[in-house]
């Protein structure tokens, strides 16, 4: 049996970004030891139009939990550091751009050719 079995989910918390959903789940070992599950679950279509989920996931155990957050927090401010340089592409700022593009688009007034027909008499 793996020690894994009969665990106590005790918290969850999916996240959406675009095409993959990330879940946060906090759970307890039968021994009563906490610890975190984060899963990246990703669609995926086949050749037949079958919808199927790839799933990977790492186990956080709480005598991790200081050392993986420094670590993913130096991280991302690399990151931030090299976006910076604009030597990057900046996804999120594409897809702002993309979003603010496509809001102009629907907000353009639509000419309309209008008759003195298509006048309603509450118009007047």
């Amino acid at each position: 049996m793996s020690s894994y079995e009969n665990q106590d989910e005790l918290y969850s918390r999916p996240v959406r970004a675009g095409k993959r959903t990330y879940f946060f789940d906090v759970k307890a070992t039968r021994g009563k030891d906490l610890y975190m599950t984060i899963t990246e679950s990703k669609r995926r279509f086949d050749d037949h139009g079958n919808v199927s989920y790839s799933k990977h996931k790492i186990f956080l155990y709480r005598e991790d939990f200081d050392k993986f957050e420094d670590g993913f927090l130096d991280a991302v401010d690399k990151i931030k550091e090299l976006m910076e340089t604009g030597e990057f592409r900046d996804p999120i700022a594409e897809r702002a751009a993309q979003d603010q593009a496509s809001d102009a688009a629907e907000d353009a007034p639509q000419e309309e050719a209008t008759s003195e027909d298509d006048i309603a008499f509450d118009d007047l």
